[in-house]
């Protein structure tokens, strides 16, 4: 498999985590108060896989303008 197919599979699998992550953040507000612990963590986590994806959106973009 070629490095831009890797990049793709690789931007298409983080897609999918930034969703679930997206969504467990906002079931999380919609339960507030109940959890409000929890806030900190889930909101790391969704922060962490949205930078990993925009950082691989960035590859990807480089690597088919190369």
């Amino acid at each position: 498999m070629s490095e831009l197919e890797e990049l793709q599979k690789t931007v298409r699998k983080l897609n999918s985590r930034a969703g679930n992550a997206k969504m467990e953040l906002h079931d999380l507000a919609e339960d507030l108060p109940v959890n409000w612990t929890e806030i900190k963590a889930v909101a790391e986590r969704t922060y962490a896989v949205f930078a990993e994806l925009d950082a691989a959106r960035q590859q990807l973009i480089a690597l088919e303008n190369a």
